[in-house]
This record gives structure tokens, sequence and C-alpha cells, in this order.
């Protein structure tokens, strides 16, 4: 029979694309060949009537120069004039063969250009040489009756009049090619659709058939593929189709597909039955039993042996534990060892031998009806943890399959484990009886012993007792030996943590310093001088916005001044001066610093010094003063009208308590700071004087602040030996009383402080407090215009800037700038050693200490080393403010040292001692 030809699916659709472009190629030669007779005619219009129209456009142009060439000359008699005249005279004819000749094909056109010759030849022999012949001969009256009866005018209108009937001649002429040209290429639209039409007409006749030999095929697979799913999991339906193409290879995959997993499906089912079958035996012999009879009936097999290996003198010996089909004791060799026959090689080689050439001396399977010799033997061995545990052989009449075979190999793989696990278990089920036997032997012999054991026990009674007590002694010796070496670890370890917690925070507090003092630093300097309005060229609003905004600005110097007070404080770092204070001038301080305070607030202040106050006391003035200003802020912000009073006096020996009188001092002062302001509840006493906290929200609303000022003179307070305590009622006032001592012979045991103002604290009595009294305001002072001397020592002096903030360069450019200096700038140590360098020597330098590349402090070092400027003054300016700064700038070379935010007054203070030294 001959093979069917093969016609795939590629090949006709190949077949129909090729019948499609051939169409097409048809379609387009032909429609290419009319397109090109229509561009021809089309070309013809363009080029033709363009040039024609551009020809006469032209001519007219020439004439047109002419007559203005003419009537310029006549009118001005300038030479220039006649150009356009006479190079028109001598192109026209030139266009004017050239359309003639265009025309060759018109002779109606021709002729009507020829008249159009002829009126301009008329024109030029009786307007135009005539009237330039007259003018050139200056004749002017000739001239004027020339132009009187103006001949060259009719001339001008008739020519414009044949040009215009020219055109619309030559107009109607493309009108007319136009047209034919439209009705062609209607023609050859229709004839295009018309081929569209023919060419889609195939093509659909093509697709059809095409379709139909392609979807006709798949719909028979798709409804087999459709029988074999609807028939839940029987896979024994085949796709059959008649076609020789790519759809019956994709049938014959899928059929290849169904048998594979036909297979496979088999393969798991089997094996899952498999692994579940020999569930809960607990022997060798029923498992190896179990194991034989299913896998041959899985398989086929009709003969099989199963050997486990046992250990004995030899070494390892596999023991027959079960036969399938044969009697276990008749049904091959009852043992053997790893590499003694096929059997024990396998075993050795631990790999699976399948033979198909059975010899004839193998052992015949036993039927009925007979013995019959097997056609294939399949041996392989199973492993657990990469021995040999044991090994199966298995016969058959027919040869094993390689779907077969895959399926004891699979099983193999997991079988060694159960195998491994009943041996186990009756290994432990044998050393159970075993210990069940010697528990009985040991239970009659730990009788026997228990008589002796209650002897001993009477003496080891006395000893136990005695061991007991010392134990007991021992153990809390060595708890507490363990407690003090923990204790003594945890108090090093914290202390060490502390030690670097204090040196974080430090480090944090001066970078902090300097980036807010940076900024402020230029905020304060451009609004003091604005503020001063020295060019008079601010309004008084502005300038009052200018104090607002110093103002503000000296808020925030005091509130940072305030947060680093605190943090020294609470790092034990703030240092306490003490030196002698004179009291009697306190009255005149507290009314020179706060009567305009008190006029502005319509709020009296009553200041009352007692008689037995000492002019002389011993304590830190600076911090002193500063508790007395918050306390006096702070009364002033929260009263809105009546007094403020401030008492000062001297501590009765009567009213010492016995704390007081352990600290060595010549005497105690009472400082009450009354007010008839808010109050503070009684709740929030002691909530006031920690830090960041306030009475209440409406407080903070209403009055701002962020609630460091009684917990800076609290802390201050303890540090100069003393305590504020606080009495108060809700809407009457508040009265803030500072006690502190002299200490004319140093500082005190601040545990005896803390005494102190706990005994007091309880004699005080008890009343309501002021509402949110915890912002300390610094009053705003004003400022004091800059010093000028008779002889302005600034004048004319070359000063160098050094700072990496450009905010802080331009407002100290612009303040020194206008006392006379001229200003150089640097933005790093490295720009000033340069500048230094390489330009005229400076009077003096201000040198910011955080710079990058090269900070102030190695700068001032090179400058007095490397270039040795010895004498020339060097200001240091810094925004951090933190212990042995101002220390550390002298020791690099500095002369002076100021901090930021900058006092304008204080820099020119310093600037003209140094200058004038």
């Amino acid at each position: 029979m001959e093979k069917k030809m093969r016609f795939g699916i590629k090949s006709k659709i190949i077949i129909g694309y090729l019948i499609v472009i051939i169409c097409l190629f048809i379609a387009f030669i032909v429609l290419n060949s009319q397109i090109s007779s229509l561009q021809k005619e089309r070309n013809f219009i363009i080029d033709h009537d363009i040039e024609v129209h551009d020809l006469t456009n032209r001519i007219e142009k020439h004439l047109l120069d002419m007559e203005t060439g003419q009537r310029g000359y006549i009118i001005t008699g300038e030479a220039s004039y006649l150009e356009p005249y006479n190079s028109a005279a001598s192109s026209w004819e030139k266009d004017y063969n050239a359309l003639y000749q265009l025309l060759n094909n018109n002779p109606n056109q021709q002729e009507k250009l020829e008249k159009i010759k002829g009126s301009i030849q008329d024109w030029i022999e009786a307007a135009g040489e005539p009237t330039i012949a007259l003018k050139k001969e200056n004749n002017t009256k000739e001239l004027q009756q020339f132009f009187e009866k103006d001949p060259g005018r009719q001339y001008m209108d008739d020519i414009r009049s044949q040009f215009t009937s020219f055109r619309n001649v030559e107009k109607k002429s493309t009108e007319t090619r136009a047209t034919e040209l439209d009705e062609k290429n209607q023609k050859i639209k229709i004839g295009l659709y018309g081929l569209l039409f023919f060419v889609t007409l195939i093509s659909l006749v093509i697709a059809v058939v095409l379709s139909n030999s392609i979807v006709n095929t798949i719909k028979e697979v798709t409804q087999t593929i459709k029988r074999i799913t609807a028939s839940k999991g029987e896979l024994k339906g085949r796709i059959k189709v008649r076609s020789n193409d790519e759809i019956k290879d994709l049938g014959l995959a899928t059929n290849a597909l169904l048998e594979n997993i036909e297979e496979r499906n088999w393969l798991q089912t089997n094996l899952a039955h498999a692994v579940t079958m020999y569930q809960g035996i607990a022997s060798v012999d029923k498992l190896a039993e179990k194991f034989l009879f299913t896998i041959s009936e899985m398989t086929g097999a009709s003969f099989g042996a199963f050997y486990v290996r046992e250990e004995n003198d030899k070494g390892n010996l596999f023991v027959k534990q079960a036969a399938f089909a044969g009697q276990k004791s008749k049904a091959g060799r009852a043992s053997f060892l790893i590499g003694e026959g096929l059997i024990g090689q396998a075993a050795l080689e631990k790999r699976t031998f399948v033979i198909n050439d059975v010899p004839d001396t193998y052992q015949l399977i036993a039927s009925g009806l007979g013995d019959v010799k097997p056609k294939s033997i399949f041996i392989v061995p199973v492993l657990f943890e990469d021995e040999v545990i044991a090994v199966i052989e298995l016969a058959s009449l027919h040869e094993f399959t390689a779907l077969e075979q895959e399926l004891i190999s699979q099983v193999i793989e997991t079988f060694g484990l159960t195998i491994n696990g009943v041996i186990r278990r009756m290994e432990i089920a044998r050393l159970l009886k075993e210990s069940q036997a010697m528990t009985e032997e040991l239970q009659a012999q730990s009788e026997e012993l228990q008589t002796q054991s209650e002897e001993l026990q009477m003496q080891s009674e006395e000893l136990r007792m005695i061991n007991e007590q010392l134990e007991e002694r021992t153990k809390d010796a060595e708890e507490k030996s363990f407690e003090l070496e923990a204790a003594k670890e945890d108090l090093e370890e914290k202390a060490h943590q502390l030690e670097l917690n204090s040196q974080y925070k430090s480090e944090f507090l001066a970078n902090m310093s300097h980036e807010l003092r940076t900024p402020l630093n230029s905020i304060l300097i451009l609004s003091e001088m604005l503020e001063e309005n020295a060019a008079k060229t601010l309004s008084e609003d502005e300038e009052e916005y200018a104090r607002i905004i110093h103002s503000s600005g000296k808020d925030l110097l005091a509130l940072i001044n305030d947060i680093l007070d605190l943090s020294k404080v609470e790092s034990g770092k703030l240092d306490v001066l003490l030196a002698e204070m004179n009291m009697s001038e306190l009255p005149d301080q507290i009314e020179r610093n706060f009567s305009h305070v008190a006029e502005q607030k319509k709020v009296q202040l009553k200041i009352n010094k007692a008689q037995d106050v000492p002019d002389i006391i011993h304590t830190d003035e600076k911090r002193f003063q500063q508790i007395v200003k918050n306390l006096l802020s702070n009364a002033f912000k929260f009263t809105e009208s009546g007094s403020v009073t401030v008492s000062i006096q001297r501590v009765a020996d009567h009213r010492l308590t016995t704390a007081m009188r352990t600290i060595d001092t010549d005497c105690w002062l009472e400082i009450a700071v009354a007010d008839t302001g808010i109050g503070i509840p009684k709740e929030k006493h002691q909530l006031i004087f920690e830090a960041f906290q306030q009475a209440d929200g409406a407080t903070v609303r209403k009055y701002g602040g962020t609630g460091l000022g009684l917990s800076i003179c609290s802390e201050f307070a303890k540090l100069l030996g003393g305590w504020i305590s606080l009495s108060s009622e809700v809407g009457k006032g508040s009265t803030f009383t500072l006690y502190l001592p002299s200490l004319s012979n140093g500082l005190i045991d601040y545990e005896k402080v803390n005494f102190a103002y706990e005994e007091v604290a309880v004699s005080v009595e008890e009343a309501e407090p002021e509402a949110g009294i915890t912002e300390i305001d610094h009053p705003v002072q004003p400022v004091e215009p800059s010093l000028q001397d008779d002889e302005n020592v600034f004048q004319d002096k070359r000063v160098l800037i050094v700072d990496d903030d450009q905010r802080n360069i331009f407002a100290l450019k612009t303040a020194l700038a206008k006392q006379g200096m001229t200003i150089m700038t640097a933005h790093n140590g490295i720009e000033c050693l340069e500048m230094m360098k390489n330009s005229e020597p400076f009077d003096l330098i201000l040198m910011d200490i955080m710079m990058p590349q090269m900070d102030g402090y190695e700068a001032m070092q090179k400058i007095r080393g490397e270039l040795k400027l010895v004498d020339l003054p060097i200001i240091a300016l810094t925004a951090k403010a933190m212990k042995n700064d101002r220390e550390k700038c002298l020791e690099a070379g500095a002369s002076d040292y100021i901090s930021k935010p900058l006092d304008l007054n204080q820099l020119f203070s310093v600037m003209r001692v140094w200058l004038v030294n």
C-alpha cells in the first residue's frame, strides 16, 4: 500500500498565501501602469502651467520695474533709477521668447502674446524712451506737457488688461486638464476597488478551504480528548486522525502522553499500595511473606525468595525468611554469604540484576500440571544507610517490563527503612523481656539490701544533719560572695555606661550648639544692624520687625543656654566659682533690669531688703543672678495686674533647722519673689521643677515656653548649697523662696543640702501653687549703639573673615564694612593660609573653629608656626559652648575668644582693643 502523501498545515497556508500574493502582484502591475500614466499628465500640468504663470508674472514685473525706474528718474533725476529700467528692458524679451516657445501648442495664446509684445514696445517707444530723453536734456516744459496728456497710462492699462485675459485663458486650460485628470483618477480608483474585491474574494475562498481542513481535524482530536476526560480517569481511549499533517502528529503525541500517564498512574497506585500494605507488621518473616505476595501480584512474578542479613562468626550471612509459590525449605538455598553466587554478588555490588536468558539448570516453577522454566529473573538488594540488609529474588514466566522494574526499584528505596524498623522493634522486644527477667532478680536482691540499708540509715541520719548545717553555712557564704561580686560588676558596668553616655551627650550638645548658634549668629547680627537703621532706609514698622527678630533670636539663645546649663548640671560638669558678692547692690540691679518690664506690663515692682542682710556674701554671683532673674521674669510673665515683690532677708537663728546648722556657713539668706499672678495647683508643685514640664496645656498655649526655667533654678540652687520652696494659691499668686548659704569656706556636702531641703520642705506651710509657672524668659535688654572713638581705629583696616557658613560671612562682612574696614573672606583653613601667603598683610583675622578640610585650631597653629605671624591679632569665633573651649582656642594661637551668636558691641570692643594695641 502506497504511503499517503503528507500535506502539512504549513504547506497549506504557504500555498494559500502564494495564491493571494500572485493576485496582489498582478493587481499591482495593472495599478502601477495606470498610476504612471496619471503621474505623467499631472507632471505636465505642474511643470507647464506653473512655468507659464511664472514667466507671465516675470514679464509683468519687468514692465513694472521699467515704469517705476522711468518715473523715479523723471521725478528725481538720479541715474540710479535707470538701472532697474535698463535691466528690465533687456530681460523682458528673453522671458517673452521663453513663454512664446512654451505655448507652441496653443496658437490662440501665442497670438495674444504677440499683441502684448506690441503694446509693450509701443509704451517703450511712446512713453518710456522719450520721457527719459527729455529728462536727460532737462526739458521740463515738454515733460510737463507730456504728462498732462500721459499717453503711457493708456498703454499700461491695455497691457494689464491683455495680461488678465491671457491668465484667464491659461487658468481655464489648467482647470480643463485637472478635470480630465480627475476623471482618469476616478477610473483608476474604480479599477482598484474591483481588484481589491477580487483579491479579497480569492483570499476568503482560500481561507475557508484551509480553515475547514484544519478545524475539522482539530475538532475530531478535541472530541476524542473530551471523551477521554469524561471517562473519569479511564485512559484506555486513543485519538484517531485521518489527515496526514501536524494534527496527526499532535494526536500521536497525545496518545503517547496518555500511555505515559496511564503507566505513571499504575506505578503510583501500586507504589502507594505497596507502601501501606506492610504497616503494623511486627516480625521480619511476616513482612517478607506480605512483601513477596504483593510484589508478585503487581508484577506477575511466579516465584520468589526473600533473604535478610544476620551476623555470625563467619560474617554477614543472608538467611531466607520467606518464599512465594514454593516451600520455604525447598525454594532455593537457605542462606548465602556476600559474593556467593549471583545473589551474593548483587549484595556485594549493591546493584540490581535482570537476567532474561535463564539457564536450563535453574529451578523450575511448579504448577498443578507440571514444571515450567522461567523466562526472566530479577535480583534486587535492599539498602539502609548504604548497607545491604536484605536481598529479594523474583522469577517470572514473562520478561519483566521496564515499568515493573521501576516499580520494584521505587518500592525498595524506602523498604530498607521498614525492614530496619521491624528488626529494631524485634530487638527492643527481646531486650524488654531480658530486662523484665533481670528486674525480677534485682527486686529480690533489693529486698535483702533494704534490711541492711535501714540499719545504716540511722547512722547516716546523724551525719546528714551535721552536713546540712555545714552546707547551709557554706551556701550562705557563697551566695553573699556571689551577690557582692555581681553587684560590683554591675556597678562597674553602669559606671562605664554612664561615662560613655556623658561623653556622647557632651559631644551631641556641643555639635547641636554649633549647628544652632551658627545660623543664629547671622540672624542676631543682621537684625541688630537693621534695628539700628543707620542708613535711615527702614520705616518704623520695619524697625519694629527687626527688633522683634532680634528679641526672638536672643530668646532662642537663652533657651540654648538653658539646655546646655541643665545638661552640665545633670552630668556634674558645671563649675561653681565661689567669690565675694555685694548684696547692697542687688536692689539697684533688680530695679535697673526689671523696672521697664514693670512699666510695660503696668505691674508694681516692690523691693524690700532687711537691715540685717550682710553686705558681702560668698557664692557664685553669676548663678545667683541667673536664679533671681529667672524667678522675676517668671513672676512678671504670669502676672497681668497687681504687683511683684522681692524680699531679701537673713534667716533668723531660731528658724534654722538642725540640718541647716550642720552646714558650714556664715549665714543663711532668704530671697522671696511674690506675685499676684495666676497661681499653681497644689498637685503640680513637684511637677513644675522637672525639666520640660509645665502645670497644664493651657499654660503652654497661652504663655509658651519649654519648661526648663524652674528646673535649672532648682539645680543651680542645690549647687550653691540651697534650695527653692514654693507656696501658692490659684488665682491669688505665688511665692518662690530661695534659701542660700554664704559659703565662705568653700563648697559643701550636697547630701546635707538635700537632707536640709527635705527637712525645711516639711516645715514650710503648704498653700495652693501657681498654675503653669515653668518657663523662664529673660527680659530683652535694649541694644546699645556701637561705640565710636574720636579716631576711628577701624578705618581702612584689612580684616580676613574665615568661616564656612555663607550667612555668617555676609552678616559680619556687612557689619564690618560699615565701619570702613576692607574685608576679605575664606571658607576654610586651607583658603586662609593661601590668601595670607599670596596677598597683602592683614590687620586682624576673625577665625571660625569648626570648618571642613582644615579647622580653626589647625589654621591658627600654622599661622603662628609656619608663617611666623606671632603678633597678628586672631579672634576665635565658635558656636560650640562647651567647657575649656576658650582655653583650647588660646592654646592653638588665638589672641582672644568670642562665642556665637556674636554681640556686635562686644565684637567691636574686642577688635578695637587688639587693633589699638
